[in-house]
């Protein structure tokens, strides 16, 4: 009995920090990790042991900031930075933001194309559209529900990834004894790996939904917060803990299968999802192809409202507008029109003869440059007392976000010496 309560009280708290993590896992996400392991096999399988601490303290530490000050990220930015930069910040999600948009429902287009053999042209607009018209007509506490319900097709990585029959000692070497990265092609994948992994948008959404949480829960004031902030932090450890080490368990094995399929068989070069799917059916069979497909027309049904709803709030927060999915369309129009706008942006995006699968990578290239600069800023507010109404967040996990943040700003500079090195 008291193993179920405590089954039950955890399965309680799981909501914003497992969502997030999950959405993580996005279709650009799923591409990254292919093209990393298609490319360079299993050498880069420890970024995802490295990055799960490094992603739990970012996420804890946006979490955190939401709980405390009742405020999202953006709001509080504005507090601590002058309107310029926090108006830069909101652009520079947006448009990242938007890209990523395009790039999933162009992953998520091409897989349902390879299951159903309806047309990606017309899979696009109807996908985009469902997806907006679902976050302006739904409550908080439905979208919330749903997107809970999404995270399980992530184990669909994990199932195809077994169905290789990988050689566990290999594998365990390459995880934890891996060669040393050289060369800029391998540091573009580390930089790509670590945007992914660490995406800005996430920064925005953990926040936004702390005040979402509260607000649908009928939560204390903001006055009130920090006097039982400790144990809704504990709660919130377990469910960003959940959330982030799914994120990285499922970046594993995708590397890993790809890295035993793809790679071994010369396949290095991958333009589409659907055919990442479609190469892994003569190498792992027909239910590893469908699961990899299944899945990511999955994750970005749960990452797409992630990607627009954090845009929109970024806006709002930076312009005082009303915000959150809780309000009717009426109620909150600027939050609405950014998210619709950022969804069908990343509509038409598909229709400029992009090659799907570059414009997955490179969206994940963009977060991982445009990341550290936004760590950078909340490495400052969440060590502000004032802002932070005396519960900064602890020395370790600032110590643990300085450290994600100087890695990310070294991979990019290595990334980008290793491009000029190569076309000098």
């Amino acid at each position: 009995m008291l193993a179920a309560s405590g089954l039950g009280r955890y399965a309680r708290v799981l909501g914003p920090g497992l969502i997030t993590g999950a959405a993580d896992d996005d279709p650009s996400g799923i591409a990254t990790y292919s093209i990393a392991g298609a490319q360079f096999g299993l050498q880069l399988l420890w970024t995802a042991w490295l990055t799960w601490p490094l992603m739990a303290a970012v996420q804890m530490m946006c979490a955190r900031i939401g709980m405390v000050t009742g405020r999202g990220l953006g709001e509080v930015f504005k507090r601590k930075f002058p309107r310029n930069v926090v108006v830069g910040f909101s652009c520079a999600l947006f448009a990242a933001n938007t890209v990523n948009i395009a790039a999933d429902l162009s992953g998520m287009a091409s897989a349902a194309q390879m299951l159903t053999g309806i047309s990606s042209r017309i899979v696009i607009p109807v996908l985009g559209a469902g997806i907006a018209v679902a976050l302006v007509r739904c409550r908080y506490e439905l979208i919330v529900s749903i997107l809970k319900w999404l995270v399980l097709s992530l184990f669909a990585y994990v199932a195809t990834a077994f169905l290789v029959h990988p050689h566990w000692a290999e594998v365990g070497r390459a995880t934890f004894f891996p060669p040393l990265p050289s060369g800029g092609a391998i540091w573009q994948a580390i930089v790509a790996l670590l945007g992914t992994t660490i995406s800005p948008y996430l920064f925005y959404w953990q926040s936004a939904q702390e005040v979402e949480e509260q607000n649908a829960r009928g939560g204390p004031r903001i006055p009130r917060r920090h006097s039982a902030i400790q144990g809704k932090l504990f709660d919130r450890m377990l469910d960003v803990g959940a959330g982030t080490l799914l994120s990285n368990l499922i970046m594993f094995f995708v590397i890993l299968t790809a890295g035993l399929t793809l790679n071994r068989q010369g396949i290095h070069d991958i333009e589409t999802s659907r055919q990442a799917a479609e190469a892994l059916r003569p190498l792992a069979g027909e239910l590893a192809a469908g699961l990899y497909a299944l899945a990511i027309i999955a994750v970005g049904l749960l990452a797409i409202p992630t990607l627009a709803g954090s845009a929109g709030y970024a806006f709002c927060e930076t312009f005082n507008w009303p915000r959150g999915l809780d309000k009717k369309l009426s109620q909150a129009t600027g939050f609405y029109t950014v998210i619709l706008l950022s969804v069908g942006l990343g509509i038409g995006g598909n229709f400029f003869g992009i090659n799907p699968m570059r414009f997955l990578f490179w969206s994940a290239v963009i977060n991982g440059v445009l990341a550290p600069f936004l760590l950078a800023g909340i490495l400052l507010v969440a060590g502000d007392v004032s802002l932070m109404k005396g519960e900064p967040s602890s020395g370790l996990n600032r110590a643990t976000v300085a450290v994600a943040t100087l890695a990310m700003f070294a991979a990019a500079i290595a990334m980008f010496y290793g491009a000029a090195v190569g076309n000098a």
